[in-house]
């Protein structure tokens, strides 16, 4: 590598494009723990049946299907900052209160106040995804995709850990409902960043009506090769990764881990083991391209999930506990940069918002229906068994893998021209 690929690498990574990239992913991945790990936890300190707990992930239900007002972000520009920024702003306000809201609900003896300040929180998280997904695909160029992904998954994982394992460790000292208000003040960066960050350069014209907005992003994806196989490998890829991580906070509280442990060394360790994963995930594509990232990440991922279940057999174990949250967490953060950079390549810029919404909200899926069921998974077929099976789930999505050997790379081809 010449001196001046060096400097051109560097210049890059501390870009303005990159560190907008990182803040905007810390924006978006502080809120989903709140409704999900971090609120589930609440619960299990309550006493609120296992079951129950794990039928909360239905609140997740938003980020399963933004696509159904993701046009809404492309046919419309608000009267300030421009139509990526001032939607952004507008999503990242409300965001904001209805995370404070979430901190006057009683999970024990409230339970439908839970519910429906949950829902207006996995709204608004919903909404700010979408545009900050859109804005990202539009602001950076195609060969500054992988790398893209790597920093927003940089910040969506340092957002995750402030309201997940810092949540976790602040509870011991304060109430759950001031750690929720606390985190709503957690939001004031990603409104700072919103005006700070440029406007994306308009390439297309804006939809001027219902069928630019809806009808033609559709025509326009499913008029590609392969169209339906690329949706259920977005579906399938993580489903079993997924799966078990909805599960794992009352798992480690079941075999005997306090919440200062997880705290520590689920999050805080954890959240290292991430950002070196992903790291070495972006320089892995860049050097070897999706596809292979793809299929290696996928096989770390589902074997990480198996090495839970030898965590349960040896049950209270710190030094094992560091060791699979660390193969965990380093897998997961090589997988999920690969996977959203492969999301950001297949989006039409002139339907961004749109086309990325339908490929994110499949994403979800996993992560709000599928993830439904768990509790009662791990209740009815013990813990070592339920991991077992979400290890097994990864199958499907890698055989899919095969179908698009022949046509993507990251940096040679765009498959949004397929």
């Amino acid at each position: 590598m010449t001196a001046q690929v060096t400097k051109d690498i560097l210049a890059v990574v501390f870009s303005k494009r990159m560190l907008v990239t990182l803040l905007m992913g810390f924006s978006c991945g502080l809120p989903l723990p709140l409704t999900d790990s971090f609120l589930k936890a609440w619960m299990k300190s309550a006493d609120v049946d296992l079951a129950l707990i794990g039928m909360m992930s239905l609140v997740g239900l938003p980020y399963t299907l933004k696509f159904l007002w993701g046009p809404v972000f492309d046919r419309y520009t608000p009267s300030f900052l421009g139509r990526r920024r001032g939607w952004l702003l507008l999503a990242q306000i409300l965001l904001m209160a209805a995370i404070a809201w979430l901190s006057f609900a009683d999970p024990l003896h409230s339970p439908v106040m839970v519910v429906l300040a949950a829902l207006f929180v996995t709204f608004f998280s919903a909404s700010q995804d979408i545009i900050v997904d859109a804005y990202r695909r539009e602001d950076l160029p195609d060969q500054e995709l992988g790398l893209g992904s790597s920093f927003y998954v940089y910040g969506y994982r340092i957002g995750m850990l402030l309201s997940s394992g810092g949540g976790l460790i602040m509870a011991q000292s304060i109430s759950y409902p001031f750690v929720f208000l606390l985190m709503s003040f957690c939001m004031l960066p990603g409104i700072i960043t919103t005006f700070w960050a440029s406007e994306p350069k308009i390439l297309f014209k804006a939809p001027k009506n219902i069928k630019e907005a809806v009808v033609d992003p559709l025509i326009d994806f499913f008029g590609r090769q392969d169209s339906l196989l690329i949706l259920a490998f977005i579906l399938l890829y993580k489903i079993g990764d997924t799966m078990a991580g909805a599960m794992t906070i009352p798992f480690y509280l079941e075999v005997g881990f306090s919440e200062i442990e997880i705290g520590t060394i689920v999050k805080l360790f954890g959240f290292w083991a991430v950002i070196i994963g992903s790291f070495l995930g972006g320089i892995f594509m860049l050097r070897f391209g999706i596809y292979r990232s793809l299929w290696i990440f996928g096989f770390l991922q589902a074997a990480s999930t198996a090495f839970f279940a030898v965590l349960f057999w040896y049950g209270h174990e710190i030094y094992l506990l560091s060791a699979v949250i660390a193969f965990e967490n380093f897998s997961s953060g090589m997988g999920t940069a690969a996977y959203i950079a492969f999301m950001a390549s297949l989006t039409n810029k002139k339907f961004t918002a749109t086309q990325y919404a339908l490929f994110t909200s499949l994403m979800g899926i996993p992560r709000v229906l599928m993830s439904a069921p768990t509790g009662y998974m791990a209740k009815y077929l013990g813990w070592d068994y339920f991991f077992i099976i979400c290890a097994v789930l990864a199958i499907p999505g890698m055989l899919l893998l095969f179908r698009f050997a022949s046509w993507y790379s990251p940096i040679k081809s765009d498959p949004a021209s397929l």
